[in-house]
């Protein structure tokens, strides 16, 4: 190599280099309070535009405030922890079991339909419904989109919501979601608390109502690798679209726990 070929390839190296920093200081940086939140939008906002983010989606993306609530929530997932009998009392198991034996008698019609269509028994669906929703009683009241955008932001899960942002600002491109749409504190939406990614690839219908978010939660679970007329039990082959749904050990038993229950068995 000549003299002047290591001077061109080492001004070449420092370029790159110094055009990597430009790249990184460039992009959205996650921060742990409101003190970073209004650049990291507009850094978020360039990036969002080079995926293919659409007007409404952006606007929506500049309009969401720093959601404090739903940081106090994500750092406070203790049920979790529990063991299944605490976390069956403390989620009021008896109660879903008992409203959830009557829903799927006046209500049989439509999950003789969606088991016919996916497979799926009327007991782990309506477990789910009351377990995220009181039965569509408790669907949050806060906004989907801050809440999505302030976890995308916040350093403790970035790469998870910041998916799940991309989603929320497609679905409002396409008219699927208003930047108004009302959820959750981690930004769930619907009557079974669906995320925007799962909104996109499986949802059916409205979720706002007990049919479209029953049929989604039920498209969800066969996507899943759910097979009709198998057990889902921990350890019987269905049990492991029951983990996909939710990814707390304790959450998933208390589902099986409360199914077999509602479709007749203790």
């Amino acid at each position: 190599m000549t003299k002047r070929t290591k001077l061109m390839t080492a001004a070449v190296l420092t370029f790159a280099m110094f055009a990597g920093l430009g790249s990184q200081a460039d992009a959205a940086q996650c921060g742990s309070g409101p003190g970073g939140f209004e650049a990291w939008k507009q850094a978020f906002s360039g990036e969002a535009r080079a995926k293919g983010v659409g007007a409404a989606g952006i606007s929506a993306l500049m309009g969401t405030s720093y959601a404090s609530a739903t940081i106090n929530a994500d750092r406070s997932l203790h049920s979790f922890k529990l063991s299944l009998d605490a976390f069956l009392a403390k989620r009021g198991a008896p109660a879903i079991v008992a409203r959830g034996r009557s829903l799927k008698r006046s209500q049989a019609a439509l999950f003789a339909s969606i088991q016919a269509r996916y497979g799926v028994p009327p007991g782990p669906l309506i477990a789910i419904w009351g377990m995220e929703s009181g039965f569509g009683s408790q669907r949050g009241n806060q906004n989907m989109l801050s809440s999505i955008a302030t976890l995308a932001y916040d350093c403790r899960r970035p790469e998870y919501f910041t998916d799940q942002l991309y989603s929320a600002l497609q679905l409002i491109d396409r008219g699927t979601l208003s930047a108004s749409q009302r959820g959750s504190m981690h930004g769930e939406v619907g009557q079974t608390q669906f995320l925007p990614k799962n909104i996109a690839a499986y949802g059916v219908g409205n979720l706002e109502s007990s049919s479209g978010a029953l049929s989604s939660t039920a498209n969800f679970l066969k996507a899943h690798g759910w097979r009709a007329g198998a057990g889902y039990q921990p350890g019987e082959p269905n049990f492991a679209a029951i983990e996909a749904w939710n990814a707390a050990v304790v959450y998933q038993k208390a589902i099986a726990l409360m199914g077999r229950q509602i479709d007749g068995g203790e």
